[in-house]
């Protein structure tokens, strides 16, 4: 009897407790903020390519006839963390002077290269470049480079940008009936300039002298302008000059080779 009066007695009492720490730890849990989930990074933008095809014809006609017909490609496709550029250029040329009947090939060259470089920073990478070319003209059968460096952004922004690159590399060619290889430096900078939203400059120089002979190198340059001449910018009217120098030229041949270039160029 004792034992059920104690139970009566306390029961009360037990329930009670267990209720308000029932609802403390509702309210506990209610009030305790979620934890934040950790930030998730924004994803990388897709990397796009960025391609142009530009092709130029000249003729000429009465005491003098001649033509000169020019193709440029190129593509690019960049990102945070690397940049990958293909270019290529073919030119051919032919002339016949008065009262003649035979023509001269006044040009005929085709030129490519390959760039892959590695950002190690915004503005400071590592590059790996292949370049070939031949011309008839110049008497030079074949002159391919590999070329390993490392350049540097000097400005990097929306409208413009200058770099400079230089490194070690290997030439092998045939100049006139001579096939020589040798160690080369390559020392470069390339610059490009938006004149406005429908208006850009671009402008590049190279020299590349034989290591142990810096008499004998090659100095290439080039300076253009391109205008949209639609408002969706695929369609435009590039005009360009380059220069390409050659200090120990095959026999013969001058070493200054000069061309400019007016051509159409459409961009996908």
């Amino acid at each position: 009897m004792a034992m059920r009066k104690y139970i009566q007695l306390f029961a009360p009492i037990l329930l009670s407790a267990i209720s308000v720490v029932s609802v403390h730890a509702e309210v506990v849990q209610t009030n305790t903020p979620p934890v934040a989930a950790p930030p998730v990074a924004p994803p990388k933008p897709k990397a796009v390519w960025k391609s142009s095809l530009a092709i130029g014809l000249t003729m000429t006609s009465g005491n003098s006839e001649s033509t000169l017909a020019t193709v440029n490609g190129g593509t690019s496709r960049k990102t945070d963390d690397n940049e990958l550029m293909l270019g290529a250029d073919g030119a051919y040329g032919q002339s016949k002077a008065p009262g003649q009947t035979t023509t001269t090939t006044t040009e005929n060259l085709i030129h490519g290269f390959t760039q892959y470089n590695q950002l190690f920073t915004e503005r400071f990478y590592g590059l790996a470049r292949v370049e070939g070319k031949h011309d008839e003209v110049a008497d030079l059968a074949y002159r391919v480079s590999l070329n390993l460096g490392a350049g540097y952004y000097f400005i990097k922004n929306t409208n413009t940008d200058l770099c400079g690159e230089v490194g070690p590399g290997y030439v092998w060619q045939r100049l006139g009936t001579n096939d020589t290889s040798y160690t080369s430096l390559r020392v470069g900078e390339k610059f490009h300039q938006a004149l406005s939203d429908r208006a850009r400059l671009w402008q590049s120089v190279e020299w590349a002298p034989q290591v142990d002979k810096f008499d004998n190198y090659v100095m290439n340059a080039e300076l253009g302008i391109e205008a949209d001449l639609t408002k969706d910018k695929k369609l435009g009217l590039r005009t360009f000059v380059t220069d390409t120098f050659v200090n120990e030229p095959a026999p013969d041949r001058k070493k200054n080779d000069l061309t400019w270039v007016t051509a159409i160029a459409y961009k996908f």
